[in-house]
């Protein structure tokens, strides 16, 4: 299914998280939005999967368009990994985050569980918790339950995160297995593939920009412990200035405020097996 952007924008309480984004991912295809913590990657991937709502702009997966159809969407698109709403628990073992899915999802069986699996190439010791899988394995698990469910489009955040260049790769051929089973993929990382990485069509890049430093760069007076908000620091790019220094968080806690339809009942999704 594809996915269509045009113009679309989200604001935080600081401004900005993005706007103006125009991007096309065709059916089966996979969209990469890669930047630096703070740049607004999971914001992006959330609108695109009708988790957020727009201030500016639409979005179309397949026939159904954002804002109006909210519901709809976020029925054909799985989210698999868009920490920290939505991820793995990292306390229980596979077994129990495949019964919590197939529980979530009642006629989701464990041949279905098995085959998305073996789609993904993915041999995992189901006893194993979750902090003790390597982190390709631990992204495996997440797509996989995803992928479970049978999904029009399949979002994925963090997918480089803590992986070594040997990792990355196969983090990569990973998402490609998911897309040639026919879901449009749309992920999020710090950096693109590399180039001829055996992957199928070219994916789609969007590169952003750092707009907020990550909150574990902070220290106690500013970034680095050493300005404070007005030091020299305390901002980074040309946009912050004008009041777009806005970042995921600012984005969610928004959100959570209004709802991704935009109602003052929006509240955060519990951390499972995969939303």
């Amino acid at each position: 299914m594809d996915v269509v952007a045009r113009g679309a924008g989200v604001r935080g309480p600081r401004g900005a998280v993005f706007e103006n984004l125009d991007v096309s991912v065709d059916p089966g295809g996979l969209l990469v939005v890669h930047g630096p913590g703070g740049s607004g990657r999971t914001t992006v991937l959330l609108a695109l999967a009708g988790r957020m709502r727009l201030d500016g702009g639409t979005v179309r997966v397949g026939g159904e368009v954002l804002p109006p159809n909210g519901r709809r969407v976020r029925e054909l698109v799985a989210v698999a990994r868009a920490e920290p709403a939505i991820g793995l628990d990292p306390d229980l073992r596979v077994r129990e985050l495949v019964a919590e899915r197939r529980w979530l999802s009642r006629r989701l069986s464990r041949a279905q569980v098995a085959e998305a699996f073996a789609a993904l190439d993915l041999d995992v010791d189901h006893r194993a918790l979750v902090r003790d899988l390597p982190p390709a394995e631990a992204l495996g698990v997440a797509v996989a339950l995803a992928l479970a469910t049978r999904p029009a489009v399949i979002v994925a955040d963090d997918v480089d995160r803590g992986c070594p260049a040997d990792d990355r790769t196969r983090v990569w051929r990973l998402l490609d297995r998911a897309r040639r089973v026919g879901c449009t993929v749309l992920a999020g990382a710090l950096d693109p593939p590399a180039a001829g990485g055996g992957l199928g069509p070219a994916p789609v890049l969007v590169a952003l920009p750092r707009r907020s430093r990550p909150p574990e760069e902070r220290g106690p007076d500013g970034p680095d412990g050493r300005d404070g908000p007005d030091g020299p620091d305390a901002s980074d790019g040309p946009d912050a200035s004008d009041g777009s220094d806005a970042s995921d968080e600012d984005a969610r806690q928004e959100h959570e405020r209004r709802g991704p339809d935009g109602g003052p009942d929006g509240s955060p999704q519990r951390k499972e097996g995969a939303a």
